[in-house]
């Protein structure tokens, strides 16, 4: 079983035992596997725990998962298409991403934007005719992956027929959901059911996470045998010490609680999509009620002199794929003085255990930082807000207008009134650049910046966006958050809106140089995102975020090229 190590300031490592003998004289994981609310808030955190025990019911079902692998392996596909959003989508990402296409088996590909040219891409990427679809949708009634299907079952329709359509589609779901009563509608190959006592984040080794890796011919049997040791080993009567989930979850919490809220995940190359599972997990479930983590992937390692005393680092490590340059950039952080977690992962196998354990230490955390681990309000909010301006746009056929703040350089500045004043008072002048030095000007000790890209994610718009955020990271010394819109919405998008208001954000939005319809309705997929993307900028701004949004046009390569010109003069 993979191994946990830690090196820890004194402050830090005091709290964290004196925690540590709390929860062991408390019984609090007693507590935790009792599905005691009162452990959190007293809410409905105890409906929201059917994942401690769903690795056993999983080993039940073998059967099942073998034969819709082998169902998929003898049907003749190609491809297969995973439409989801967050908790229904990353696990998949995940797997695919670490174990690569199974010999005899069809390749994953998972959609997880309304941005039209990622939408079309894959389209074109996969053969149609030989693609199983997988429709994964918890609640049934989450508005991307519903439009997913609308769109590619008139595809499937176009290719293969109307009446054999439906043969190409499988739906993951909880029982009783709308997309159940779709799928049977439309005679899809298979209904697969969730566990409603389980949230999206939580889900990876159910039927969200296990139905895709079975069908991609991963060996699940033995996934989930490796999970099941960390399932024992993070158990009700395993002593704290011994418990490694409880014990990272306490170094979480205990490091939040003191102003270390910026978890820095750090992966060896062979699992590096995991930190996408755990900033979902991570934010989503932490980050609420002006409290919690915020997670940090994907930011290269520095120097350490560039980190403020807001940092912890989680280093999870293949050791049969370790990185020697990682593994000294590593050393000379643990030796600066920051706090560092090690985990040794054997190889990908134990990826399930890890899931486990970091569902265990975030639902752990959760409770030392004071809040329900398994809700998501300010998702909600946003979701509100955007399908109040879908349905607007069904109705007259148009967005509500908007009018910029600035407009200049080929961009177009976008803010709310708080936002506009407090900018127009800084800025030196009236130019792109000054408002936005004026922005990054905001960033003070203990903030974190985020760049919100409502733009299609590929290997180039991720090059040009990781170069910015790393000027503003060396020039800062300010931690750094990434995300690709609309599918932060579904992750780190609740911490963003209802954790620390520490962020300073800059949301990008561009003019769609391709544009395709949704069936049976008016809206396309390019107002979709241009609805999410209001919709999330006007949520952060009602909850009195530093936010600036810039409008790049058609030309998103060159507009990128601009921002980060930009950027590197303002700071």
């Amino acid at each position: 079983m993979s191994r946990l190590k830690t090196s820890l300031p004194e402050t830090l490592a005091s709290t964290v035992k004196s925690t540590m003998q709390d929860w062991q004289a408390g019984g609090k994981m007693k507590r935790l596997w009792d599905r005691d609310a009162s452990l959190w808030t007293g809410s409905d955190e105890s409906k929201w725990l059917g994942w401690l025990d769903i690795v056993e019911g999983q080993i039940a079902q073998q059967s099942e998962l073998r034969k819709v692998a082998e169902d998929a392996r003898s049907g003749g596909f190609k491809d297969v298409l995973l439409l989801g959003m967050g908790g229904s989508s990353l696990c998949p990402e995940v797997l695919d991403m670490t174990f690569g296409k199974q010999n005899g088996y069809p390749q994953l590909h998972v959609l997880d934007s309304t941005d039209p040219a990622q939408v079309k891409a894959f389209k074109e990427k996969v053969d149609i005719p030989k693609t199983l679809f997988i429709v994964s949708s918890k609640s049934g009634t989450t508005l991307e992956p519903n439009i997913f299907k609308q769109y590619f079952f008139e595809c499937a329709k176009q290719a293969v027929g109307a009446e054999k359509a439906g043969n190409h589609f499988i739906a993951i779901t909880d029982p009783g959901s709308k997309m159940q009563k779709v799928a049977e509608g439309d005679h899809f190959r298979h209904v697969f059911f969730g566990r409603p006592s389980i949230g999206g984040r939580y889900s990876a080794l159910s039927n969200f996470g296990m139905v895709p890796a079975a069908v991609i011919g991963l060996d699940t049997k033995k996934f989930l045998e490796r999970a099941q040791g960390m399932v024992r080993g993070c158990g009700p009567n395993v002593s704290i010490e011994e418990n490694t989930g409880a014990v990272l979850g306490i170094i979480l919490g205990a490091a939040a609680n003191a102003g270390r809220d910026k978890v820095t995940i750090i992966t060896s190359p062979g699992i590096s999509d995991l930190g996408a599972w755990l900033e979902q997990l991570l934010a989503e479930s932490t980050g609420k009620v002006g409290k919690g983590i915020i997670p940090v992937d994907r930011e290269e390692l520095g120097d350490p002199s560039i980190y403020g005393n807001d940092r912890v680092f989680a280093y999870i490590r293949l050791e049969d794929g370790i990185d020697a340059a990682q593994e000294k950039k590593v050393e000379a952080i643990e030796k600066s003085g920051q706090p560092v977690v090690r985990i040794t992962m054997a190889d990908i196998h134990d990826l399930g255990a890890e899931f486990f354990r970091w569902e265990i230490a975030t639902a752990v955390a959760g409770a030392i930082i004071g809040i329900n681990a398994f809700n998501q309000p300010d998702v909600e909010a946003s979701k509100v807000v955007t399908r109040d301006l879908t349905t607007e746009y069904e109705k007259t056929g148009s967005l509500p207008a908007e009018k910029p703040i600035l407009e200049d350089a080929g961009v177009k500045l976008f803010t709310d009134q708080k936002n506009a004043s407090a900018l127009a008072q800084a800025a030196k002048g009236k130019s792109f650049g000054d408002y936005l030095q004026a922005h990054l000007s905001r960033i003070g000790a203990g903030d974190y910046f985020a760049l919100l890209a409502y733009i299609q994610m590929n290997a180039e718009h991720e090059e040009a966006l990781q170069k910015i955020r790393h000027v503003v990271r060396d020039k800062k010394r300010a931690a750094t958050c990434l995300g690709f819109g609309p599918r932060f919405l579904h992750s780190t998008g609740q911490a963003y809106k209802g954790g620390p208001n520490s962020g300073v954000f800059l949301q990008i939005t561009c003019d769609d140089s391709v544009e395709l319809p949704v069936p049976e309705q008016k809206y396309t997929f390019g107002v979709v995102k241009a609805a999410q993307a209001r919709g999330d900028f006007q949520v952060l701004a009602e909850r009195g975020r530093r936010a600036l949004r810039v409008h790049l046009g058609k030309d998103v390569t060159a507009g990128l090229k601009a921002l980060l010109k930009a950027v590197q003069q303002a700071v």
